[in-house]
């Protein structure tokens, strides 16, 4: 049986390694991308992450970005368009942003893990190389409190309304309405966000279905990662 020294110092060696540290780091990670150009909002939490031209990154207030994350903005230099996450927005590890033309999210959405934002195309005609064919680009727009399951991919021109929840691994071709629940390749509407009173039940912040959703919902949409 261990002595309360024991379980003590491990209790303690957890929260600086789970809280304290992470938090410093943060800030230290804040400071660095501010002086690149970033615009960072209050309260921002950022772990390490990779981005091509952060002036081109806006982020609004606690806003939280996970580790391994990627805003590859392609091209040269240039000041419009870019990402903009608003605030409150969870993006979970391992997501990439791939952008030519602009992404927004608007504010306290959830991203899973391993997700992808692309808002290009190659050209696909007969007769000339698929890479040495002008890419075609869209815009993406993500709603507000929208619930991105894991490894989704969201593709160009593609819009997501308001209160919307997409099951992991769907991958999103066309523009998306509000207050729905989406799932598969391409995502197709599995069923509308009201429940019996007639009220719109929100994901909880820890991924898990919101207790109107039977089990199947919940199944198809998938943890939070």
């Amino acid at each position: 049986m261990m002595s309360r020294n024991t379980v003590f110092r491990r209790k303690l060696l957890f929260r600086l390694r789970r809280h304290t540290l992470p938090l410093l780091c943060s800030r230290v990670y804040t400071a660095w991308w501010r002086l690149l150009g970033m615009h960072i909002g209050h309260q921002v939490r950022l772990y390490p992450i990779r981005v091509t031209w952060p002036h081109r990154v806006t982020l609004g207030d606690s806003v939280s970005l996970e580790h391994s994350i990627y805003f590859n903005i392609a091209g040269g230099y240039r000041d419009a368009g870019g990402v903009l996450i608003g605030s409150g927005t969870f993006v979970g590890s391992g997501c990439e942003f791939n952008i030519i033309s602009s992404i927004t999210v608007g504010t306290n959405c959830l991203i899973a893990s391993g997700c992808r934002f692309i808002d290009h195309n190659h050209g696909t005609a007969v007769g000339t190389l698929i890479k040495a064919q002008e890419e075609e680009e869209g815009p993406i727009s993500i709603g507000s409190d929208v619930w991105i399951g894991a490894n989704c991919v969201i593709l160009k021109g593609v819009s997501i309304g308001d209160n919307t929840i997409v099951a992991a691994g769907s991958v999103v071709t066309k523009p998306l309405d509000a207050m729905g629940i989406y799932a598969g390749v391409p995502a197709r509407l599995v069923r509308r966000r009201t429940d019996v009173a007639g009220t719109s039940p929100s994901p909880r912040a820890d991924g898990s279905a919101p207790a109107s959703m039977g089990n199947a919902d919940a199944d198809r949409i998938g943890q939070q990662g």
